[in-house]
């Protein structure tokens, strides 16, 4: 069903089926396609609260019909998860499209510090099926192990999946090191088994300059 056209373009052929993607990402199709607009952020009574709590804004469109459907965004590169039972975590913003069948909702990762009191959530992706998320650059994809636990920048960090246990470590973090950044910073750090998703170029973060 999903295919790369290229590296920065997504392919989806359906056959009567439906598949959600970012408001606004269609680039083209051909055959006999319906869409509509949906409320982001999750689905249910735990999305809506999240969204509340979050101000979150993003929305997404569910398309349906026969033919092929051509999806991208900003020239952002394109990467396929796939998922057989299991729970994607995924930034909201690098979030492309999903099978329709995939139940998407919203989670409470951690606080950002105690001085703060900021929450964090992220985009969870369960179900069976294909999901497209997006990066800066070509993704890497990250083994983590019992062995050797990962940490990342949170500006590069764009998805996570398998056994893992997040969280986050303030202090000093790889801008500090080299004189830049300010203000609390922190680290995510993941442990258990599993892979991360990390792009080569650095988001704003809602942690601020870190």
């Amino acid at each position: 069903m999903f295919r790369l056209q290229s590296s920065k373009v997504l392919a989806v052929d359906m056959t009567g089926d439906a598949v959600r993607a970012k408001n606004g990402s269609m680039v083209a199709y051909d055959g006999d396609m319906a869409f509509k607009k949906l409320s982001g952020g999750g689905e249910g009574l735990r999305g809506m609260v999240t969204r509340r709590l979050t101000g979150e804004q993003m929305t997404v469109m569910e398309v349906k019909g026969l033919g092929t459907c051509w999806f991208a965004d900003r020239a952002a590169e394109i990467s396929l998860v796939g998922l057989q039972g299991d729970t994607l975590h995924v930034e909201s913003s690098n979030l492309l499209a999903t099978d329709g069948g995939l139940r998407t909702g919203t989670t409470f990762t951690g606080l950002r510090g105690a001085s703060q009191g900021n929450g964090l959530f992220t985009t969870t992706v369960e179900g069976h099926g294909q999901a497209a998320i997006m990066s800066d650059g070509p993704a890497v994809v990250l083994r983590v192990s019992a062995q050797y636990p990962l940490t990342v920048d949170p500006g590069a960090y764009v998805a996570h999946q398998g056994n893992l246990r997040q969280s986050f470590q303030s202090g000093v973090t790889f801008r500090t090191l080299m004189g830049e950044g300010g203000g609390e910073a922190f680290q995510l750090r993941f442990e258990g088994d599993g892979l991360v998703y990390v792009q080569p170029s650095e988001r704003n973060t809602i942690a601020g300059d870190v």
